[in-house]
């Protein structure tokens, strides 16, 4: 039975009645998206056609999830909104804390041992405020959430930008700062640009080495990493039923890496076979009564063109595997190609790791497909040529795939078999083959290959692609390896070729699972103590921003960024996830990653208060001493990654008032506003090359601050000259009283008291 049934046969009991009305106001046939973002508006039925891309709109979502690296922040500031409960089915999965070095069992008692404090925190403010909790080993959010809590023409926010990834089961799911998911949880409505919509149409069917896979990889390439930003991507056609449930997710999960606000697929019926196979007949019998309303109207998807703002078809006939990277997710290439671009571009084509999993990747589907790779290699007697590690998305998924004898087969490679948890994917890996800088080449199944993202090594080249292409390339060592016509010589020196992989899309015997690590959190929490030494290394209370005010003269430049400034940039992930629970600690990370245009170093920028050169954090540390304001410069899509807050919270806790780009990526522009801080953008692009290494900052009429109103800057240069400028902004009144009272929560606490 499924979790919240009831709560589901809510939203689907309205859904005919709201959708009715929209259709009747919008005065159209509609998309899915618009159905699910109709029916949850937090006003109820649709009284006015919202437009795309301008208006701000009020959602009610029905639940949400967080992971244990966010949940943390996101907790920690929900403790201070005065509720005794969250008002919404939420979810606390502890998955980024367990680090990969010597295989589940060591790995996974180590992370008890060293984040025992955080984990035992999580455990009691979830038992505390009714909140589900999941233990470490359960599972990555996003393959627990697909299997647990995702349902047809559902919303649901989760503090990770790979949220996106129930949207293979029909949902919209949209990652989001801690700070939203703050105002959900204390009984607040969700505010969202209303998105623009992408309709992707896919013909055809996959075969032969392609897989759902690489229908992302060339979405990426098409749309680059901004391409989605501000928008839902619709997948219809013929080609999106013949997908599976969990192949529909992976295409969903890295679509965060086009910027897309979520992705999402009309219900079909390998979503019912899905919702079956994991012991929710009750959703699936409910989702039929409705199923026309749980996709897009017939006219949409016979002549979309008209009803999306931009439509990209791809045949799944023709469709050829791809292999995206390095350093960027949407260098997209198809693997028979590699080989010549590696070697223009002086590429290591030796191969030293082939990782499977991550969120994206980690089905009992995934696993079966590159086991039949891997199983291949024994039989034909192939000696792989590089290290392999296995990341199950579940317990519930390694559990089954143990009993069925697929882990079996990778164990047979000498195959590293991790935690059912995150991983290398984010930089919690503790890789033993390579020591300092050494220029290398890792293949994974992962969503993103940002510089540095796996290992910490900015020199580690990371590709990605499909399980049963990582498998093939690790089983070759070699990038440049085809193996659609390429061969391989085996240990008696015969040629031989691997055979097109074949998955299985649910296991024959059902899934089994003898504890799947879920803790149901108390009726009543009110009992329940949780404590957070004033010691902790790992944990501190939060103190409340103070309003930055009407009044901004001699800011200080701190950084301007260079080029790609992701949320890795802005705040590490690996070794720095221990304190994402303490604000003052991990701001000492604070853009450390980021590329100073002045000198083109890393963590290296001017203190001119002293003239000497330091470390980011550290200058503005001084800065803030000496009660001076700072700014942070920054480039296009400023901020793309993840839904990290931190890298909000940093920059504000350190005493950056603005952050002034080209163009923001949107849940870091979202999550700076929450902060309290002005994010934004210059008019003239041109202006960001103004900016000198020892300017100040005068904001001419931030007193004036109002919606739709652009801002004045005035630029004093170290010589005594002067620029002035125009600053955009997307700010709407309630996230100006957001910014008056010092952040969004300082407005909750605020509302409640009253």
């Amino acid at each position: 039975m499924a979790f919240d049934i009831e709560m589901i046969k809510g939203v689907y009991s309205r859904m005919t009645e709201r959708v009715d009305a929209a259709r009747e106001i919008v005065g159209k046939p509609l998309t899915l998206a618009e159905k699910i973002l109709y029916n949850h508006l937090w006003d109820g039925n649709a009284t006015k056609a919202f437009t795309r891309g301008k208006d701000y709109v009020d959602f009610a979502p029905d639940r949400i999830a967080c992971q244990d690296a966010t949940a943390q922040m996101a907790l920690l500031q929900f403790m201070q909104a005065g509720k005794s409960k969250v008002a919404v089915p939420t979810t606390v999965h502890c998955d980024h804390l367990i680090q990969a070095k010597q295989g589940a069992n060591l790995d996974l008692k180590r992370a008890n041992d060293v984040s025992k404090e955080v984990f035992d925190f999580l455990a009691s403010v979830s038992n505390k405020y009714g909140i589900g909790f999941w233990k470490p080993g359960a599972g990555i959010i996003h393959q627990v959430v697909l299997e647990n809590y995702a349902f047809p023409g559902g919303m649901m926010i989760g503090t990770d930008s790979h949220t996106v990834n129930a949207g293979g089961l029909g949902m919209v799911a949209v990652g989001v700062g801690g700070a939203d998911a703050v105002d959900v949880m204390a009984g607040m409505a969700w505010e969202l640009k209303f998105p623009k919509l992408i309709g992707v149409k896919l013909t055809g069917k996959l075969n032969g080495w392609t897989s759902a896979k690489d229908v992302i990889l060339k979405v990426a390439g098409i749309l680059t990493v901004k391409g989605g930003t501000g928008a839902i991507v619709e997948y219809f056609g013929e080609g999106a039923k013949n997908l599976s449930c969990t192949g529909k997710g992976t295409i969903c999960n890295m679509g965060a890496e086009i910027g897309a606000t979520t992705s999402t697929f009309g219900y079909d019926a390998s979503m019912e076979r899905y919702l079956r196979a994991t012991d929710r007949n009750d959703v699936a019998n409910e989702a039929n009564k409705i199923k026309e309303y749980l996709t897009g109207d017939a006219e949409v998807y016979a002549d979309p063109e008209k009803y999306f703002d931009q439509v990209i078809e791809i045949n799944l006939d023709t469709l050829r595997p791809h292999l995206n990277g390095p350093f960027t997710p949407d260098l997209a290439t198809p693997v028979g190609e590699l080989g010549a671009k590696a070697k223009e571009n002086e590429w290591p084509l030796k191969v030293d790791w082939g990782l499977i999993g991550s969120c994206t990747n980690s089905s009992y589907e995934d696993l079966s497909r590159a086991a039949s790779i891997a199983k291949q290699a024994v039989d034909k007697k192939l000696v792989t040529k590089a290290d392999f590690g296995i990341n199950p998305g579940s317990e519930q998924v390694r559990y089954t795939a143990e009993r069925d004898g697929i882990l079996k087969i990778f164990e047979d490679l000498d195959a590293t078999i991790f935690t059912n948890a995150c991983g290398p994917c984010i930089g919690q890996w503790d890789r033993s083959d390579l020591k300092g800088e050494e220029k290398n080449t890792i293949v994974h199944s992962f969503n993103r290959n940002f510089s540095k993202r796996a290992d910490g090594n900015p020199n580690t080249h990371a590709f990605v692609g499909s399980p049963e292409m990582v498998a093939a390339i690790a089983i070759s060592g070699r990038l440049d390896f085809d193996p659609m016509n390429d061969t391989l010589i085996n240990e008696d020196g015969e040629a031989v070729k691997l055979d097109e992989p074949k998955g299985i899309e649910l296991p024959p015997l059902g899934f089994d699972v003898k504890d799947s690590g879920y803790v149901e959190p108390v009726e009543d929490g009110s009992n329940v103590d949780v404590s957070v030494s004033p010691t902790s290394e790992r944990l501190q209370l939060l103190t409340p921003f103070q309003p930055i005010g009407k009044e901004i003269n001699g800011a200080k430049l701190l950084i301007k960024a260079f080029g790609k400034c992701t949320t890795d940039h802005i705040s590490m992930a690996g070794p720095w996830l221990r304190f994402r629970g303490h604000l003052d600690n991990i701001s000492n990370n604070c853009l450390i990653g980021a590329v100073n245009a002045f000198g083109k170093k890393t963590n290296f920028v001017k203190n001119q208060l002293t003239g000497e050169f330091g470390g980011v954090p550290d200058v503005a540390r001084a800065y803030k001493a000496a009660g001076v304001k700072s700014v942070v410069v920054g480039d296009h899509n400023y901020g793309e990654g993840s839904s990290r807050e931190h890298a909000a919270m940093e920059p504000r806790h350190l005493g950056v008032v603005a952050v002034i780009v080209k163009s923001f990526a949107r849940i870091h522009e979202t999550n700076l506003k929450k902060q309290g801080m002005l994010g934004l953008t210059f008019n003239n692009e041109a202006d960001y090359d103004l900016i000198q290494v020892d300017d100040t900052f005068n904001f001419v009429d931030i007193n004036e601050f109002a919606p739709e109103k652009q801002l004045t800057l005035e630029l004093v240069h170290n010589d005594g000259t002067k620029d002035v400028i125009k600053l955009n902004h997307t700010y709407n009144q309630s996230q100006i009283d957001w910014y008056n009272e010092g952040s969004a929560l300082n407005l909750i606490k605020k509302e409640n008291a009253s």
